[in-house]
């Protein structure tokens, strides 16, 4: 992905992701550019502590990264990279 912040590794939907994904092309843009934002450094809806914990991640290189972000017809979803860099998993909050 152009632009991103750090590496993303592989990328993983849960399966409820995928099924909405699969069923919902509005779903499926809301996820697509919550994980292009999460790549560039545009952490959502988080709270000021939680966005500095994710900047002193990316400058770390060794610290798991942790988005979310929100639709106003959507469901929430978060995205979240491992602390190694391996995989970026986008998910519903109660699949974590």
């Amino acid at each position: 992905m152009q632009g991103t912040k750090f590496q993303l590794g592989q990328l993983v939907w849960t399966r409820g992701v995928a099924d909405r994904i699969a069923d919902d092309s509005e779903f499926a843009k809301f996820a697509t550019q919550s994980l292009k934002r999460h790549a560039k450094g545009d952490w959502g809806n988080m709270c000021q502590e939680d966005k500095n914990e994710n900047n002193l991640a990316v400058k770390a290189g060794n610290l798991r990264i942790f988005s979310a972000y929100e639709h106003p017809t959507l469901p929430k979803i978060w995205v979240i990279t491992e602390a190694d860099r391996s995989a970026t998993t986008v998910l519903f909050p109660d699949e974590y």
